[in-house]
């Protein structure tokens, strides 16, 4: 199965200016992991370095992703063009 999803990074944007970007990544992997119905989340580096581009206090207000589960329960995200 493989859908894409704009994915808002408001939450972690609410929190201290010095956790944004950890806290922005494990909001992408909570949010795939309740929409996917998955175990197991892995995160391509791209997202990580899109997140990370402009560091940790300048997060983006969202990211656009695309999600592939395999039949084991396990999702591959990678940053959708």
């Amino acid at each position: 199965m493989e859908r894409v999803y704009t994915i808002p990074l408001r939450n972690a944007k609410r929190v201290q200016r010095t956790i944004r970007a950890p806290r922005a990544i494990r909001e992408i992997k909570n949010f795939l992991i309740k929409h996917m119905k998955a175990e197991e989340v892995i995160i391509d580096p791209s997202i990580n370095e899109e997140v990370w581009t402009r560091g940790i206090q300048k997060i983006p207000s969202k990211i656009t992703v695309k999600a592939t589960k395999d039949d084991d329960g396990v999702v591959e995200a990678t940053l959708s063009e």
